[in-house]
């Protein structure tokens, strides 16, 4: 059977979108989905699907209709399985990064078109002119941003956050740290 993580955008983040982590469990083990198991209280959840189903586009339609229906809120889900999960932590652009806090992941349910690919670009032109040492690499549907001074504090995040952008809100991604993705990938193999 298929393992499957799911990240939710927006949960538990400023008082919105209060989901208690039980809750959680219990709306994606009532799609039929067993070994499901949450990991910190941001919205991630390991998950073995129901029946085998491996297609990511159905897990997440899937998903978002029952947090809707059955939590009472609506947020951005992305799927990835285990094996994609796996990959993102392969292709790693900066494996020397020592602080897994200055490393996160932009991941995407959708490819990234052509707009959003120059998006980033424009954006990692307009930090480096502003003096930021930040950095950013797309891989596939993931975006790797490497902040040295901290997510909080990052000029290229902010730049990507612009409307339209690889990290605004309509945006349909999520972000996480290099921790949360390795504990994930861990809890997937567990």
């Amino acid at each position: 059977m298929p393992t499957h993580v799911a990240l939710l955008r927006g949960i538990n983040v400023g008082g919105r979108n209060r989901v208690a982590m039980a809750d959680l469990r219990e709306a994606v083990a009532a799609l039929g989905h067993t070994d499901v198991a949450t990991y910190i209280q941001s919205g991630n959840v390991v998950f073995t699907s129901a029946g085998g189903q491996a297609d990511t586009t159905v897990l997440c339609a899937a998903l978002e209709r029952a947090l809707a229906d059955n939590l009472g809120v609506a947020p951005r889900v992305v799927v990835l399985a285990r094996d994609e999960l796996a990959q993102v932590v392969a292709d790693n652009p900066y494996p020397d990064e020592s602080d897994p806090k200055c490393l996160h992941m932009v991941f995407r349910n959708d490819d990234l078109s052509p707009d959003v690919v120059a998006h980033v670009a424009q954006a990692v032109e307009r930090a480096r002119a502003k003096g930021s040492p930040d950095e950013a690499q797309l891989v596939g549907r993931t975006l790797y941003l490497r902040t040295p001074d901290g997510l909080g504090r990052s000029v290229l995040a902010v730049e990507l956050g612009r409307a339209g952008g690889a990290l605004s809100t309509g945006a349909g991604s999520t972000a996480r740290n290099w921790t949360t993705v390795l504990r994930l990938l861990a809890l997937c193999d567990a």
